[in-house]
């Protein structure tokens, strides 16, 4: 703020020194001749208050372009330093030329040669062009002789400076109000940028980047405030007009190709957003109906609680894909040479990345669809089991008992045989099950009984479904016995604590009742048969029963 207050003092110092030493010399001004190089137009200006008022190209009466030009300025100069003069000009057509003359007096020559047409049209059209040109150097010639002007051009100019620095400061406490409030709403909103319960952005960081932004707007707006009183008031004084309106052209040059550009790209990107509203409001409208489909409001098979997200999902996705190819065309750039590049870029990573990728995602497809898998539920996948707590496009996580958390790929889990123990049980819960061997010489209903016993002991175990026990194989030195019952969780993997605890009571039974839990194996034929006598075949806990006939 104060860096732009000095260089307006400076600027207005230097614009007031300027008034008052174009109105000393206005009196006797001298014209100015610039030749051309090989880079430019071929010819010599003349040149009169920073206005070029006629190029000399051509030869005329022996006289080169730049004898022409000397005559001519001198000619210019004695017009201008005679008292009283009116300065009328008039332009008088003579053969191939037209003379520009001064209260009568020839001033110069313009010739078909110096226009590089031989078209009287085109020569009428040069010579005007020029007598304008003169007509309004000899005005400001007359206005920079005046003092009275030049003082109100100087007031004026202060005047200006006056409500640019008002403006100036207007904008700068603008400035500071809006750094408050973004102060307050950075704290507010920084809280919601948040994703997986990660903050994206701190409140400092969005504050910074928030001032930052309004620094630039500021610094832009008191630019061009600056930059417009300049050029303003440098069109107040004759001798600096030229200037003044080469800056104000060097402005608008600068602005109209933005304008133009922008009024060309408004109709298509007018189309492009009625395409993005339209897709959005589809998605609005179908928003409700998939969340009662999640709350198990609808169930249309291929529908309900547990597909209603993936499919919501991919029809989000395949609405904005079709909006994006509808509006592709109509985005401003789009047919350029950068846009084109970025798409197959674009393209190139997507097809070397998406064999992987869309491998993951069709496996995902099917697991939601299929409904291999549920959340809560308790899978075996290969060697890994646990409580299913996510299902996602990509990947499937599942928490072990012992507070593990696996993240599995789709893929994986297609691919390989998966075990629920989830969903053949009765109610909420889960299946346990265990195997012990135990040799032929002990009572196979006495193990049946104490691995019941075991069960109803161990916290967690359902005593309705009641657990069972089945005889899986007769191996060559044992018996498999194979505890199943239904658990219900409290938590999610609960599975290995519920069959911890399902095996100390297991060996406490077995020890309460003197069965060692064993497998044994034999070098030699015993001395004496492994057999069960009819006497223990009954042995404790178990029972007969009335319809055995042993």
């Amino acid at each position: 703020m104060v860096l732009l207050h000095r260089v307006l003092l400076i600027l207005t110092a230097a614009l007031l020194a300027l008034s008052g030493a174009q109105a000393l010399a206005a009196s006797a001004p001298t014209p100015a001749a610039h030749a051309a190089d090989s880079q430019e137009a071929t010819g010599v200006a003349l040149q009169l208050y920073n206005r070029e008022l006629f190029r000399f190209r051509a030869a005329s009466l022996g006289l080169n372009p730049q004898q022409r030009q000397r005559r001519a300025a001198e000619q210019l100069r004695q017009a201008l330093t005679t008292p009283g003069a009116p300065l009328q000009v008039s332009v008088k057509a003579e053969g191939d030329g037209r003379a520009l003359l001064i209260d009568g007096q020839l001033a110069f020559w313009v010739l078909s040669d110096d226009v590089d047409s031989a078209d009287k049209t085109a020569l009428d059209a040069a010579a005007e062009r020029t007598a304008a040109a003169l007509r309004q150097v000899l005005a400001e010639h007359r206005e920079a002789a005046d003092w009275r002007g030049l003082g109100l051009a100087a007031l004026t100019t202060l005047l200006a400076m006056a409500l640019l620095w008002a403006l100036l400061r207007l904008l700068g406490r603008g400035h500071q109000v809006l750094h408050r409030s973004l102060a307050r709403r950075a704290t507010l909103h920084a809280e919601r940028l948040r994703l997986g319960g990660a903050t994206l952005i701190s409140s400092e960081q969005l504050l910074n980047g928030l001032r930052l932004l309004s620094r630039a707007l500021y610094l832009a707006i008191a630019l061009f405030l600056l930059f417009e009183w300049l050029s303003w008031s440098l069109q107040r004084f004759p001798y600096t007009r030229p200037i003044g309106e080469q800056l104000q052209q060097l402005l608008l040059d600068s602005l109209l190709p933005l304008a133009h550009g922008f009024g060309a790209a408004l109709p298509k990107l007018l189309i492009a957003t009625v395409i993005f509203a339209t897709a959005h409001f589809l998605l609005a409208a179908l928003r409700p109906f998939f969340l009662r489909a999640e709350a198990g409001g609808v169930d249309l098979g291929w529908l309900d609680r547990d597909t209603a997200r993936p499919t919501w999902r991919l029809v989000t996705l395949a609405v904005w894909i079709f909006a994006l190819a509808m509006a592709y065309p109509y985005l401003p750039g789009s047919d350029t040479e950068a846009f084109k590049g970025l798409s197959v870029l674009l393209g190139l990573m997507i097809s070397l990345g998406a064999s992987s990728i869309v491998g993951q995602a069709a496996a995902g497809l099917i697991l939601m669809y299929t409904r291999t898998l549920r959340i809560g539920e308790f899978v075996r996948i290969g060697e890994h089991e646990g409580t299913v707590i996510e299902i996602g496009s990509f990947a499937t996580r599942i928490r072990t008992g012992l507070g593990e958390e696996l993240s599995l790929p789709n893929a994986l889990i297609t691919s390989s045989v998966t075990r629920n123990y989830s969903r053949v049980v009765q109610g909420e819960g889960y299946v346990v099950d265990t195997t012990v061997t135990i040799g032929y010489d002990t009572p196979w209903r006495q193990v049946e009984a104490m691995l019941k016993l075991a069960a109803a002991r161990t916290p967690g175990i359902l005593a309705d479904p009641a657990p069972r026990v089945f005889q899986t194989a007769l191996s060559d030195f044992y018996v498999a016995y194979r505890l199943v019952a239904q658990a219900r969780p409290e938590a999610p993997g609960p599975r290995a604590q519920v069959l911890n605890a399902l095996h100390g009571q297991i060996q406490d039974v077995f020890n309460d009742f003197g069965v060692q839990i064993m497998s044994p194996h034999y070098r030699a034929d015993p001395d004496e048969a492994k057999l069960v006598p009819p006497a223990r075949r009954h042995t404790a806990p178990a029972q007969a029963d009335p319809g055995d006939p042993t």
